[in-house]
């Protein structure tokens, strides 16, 4: 075999295993307020297998939700052009299910890539990353599905 068809061998079983990779991942692009990937994400430190319910946020584009709240909606207040900082207003309904008043909650955000995030809320940073759906406990796996 001459080096040209050892080469176009190579780029074809390079180009059908980036392909199979590429499918394997049907779940939603980055986007939304954030740029950030939507799902379920956990507390540095923290198996994704197995979060404690504090170290859980959900993010689905418009905001963060917790263990304890839903439907939440950012409000960005203040976000520099190329800047990966927002100070936003996030309103959510505070109760996991259920009726429950709406609250508001000042929060900065700083994204450090569409997997990682960092939660400024009243002083306390807590960094949080992007769990995989198959990675996550079989409850919180129907959630974000």
């Amino acid at each position: 075999m001459n080096t040209r068809n050892i080469y176009t061998v190579i780029m074809l079983a390079l180009g059908a295993s980036s392909a199979a990779l590429a499918s394997a991942d049907t779940s939603p692009k980055p986007g939304g307020v954030y740029q950030l990937k939507p799902g379920i994400y956990v507390a540095k430190g923290s198996d994704c297998g197995a979060p404690a319910n504090a170290a859980i946020r959900q993010y689905d584009g418009q905001g963060l939700s917790t263990a304890h709240t839903r439907a939440c909606k950012a409000t960005v207040r203040s976000h520099k052009r190329g800047s990966s900082t927002y100070t936003i207003d996030q309103s959510c309904i505070d109760a996991g299910a259920g009726p429950a008043p709406r609250v508001m909650q000042r929060q900065q955000i700083v994204v450090q890539d569409a997997l990682t995030f960092t939660q400024v809320i009243k002083g306390d940073r807590t960094t949080y990353r992007y769990c995989p759906v198959y990675q996550l406990p079989a409850d919180l796996q129907k959630a974000v599905r």
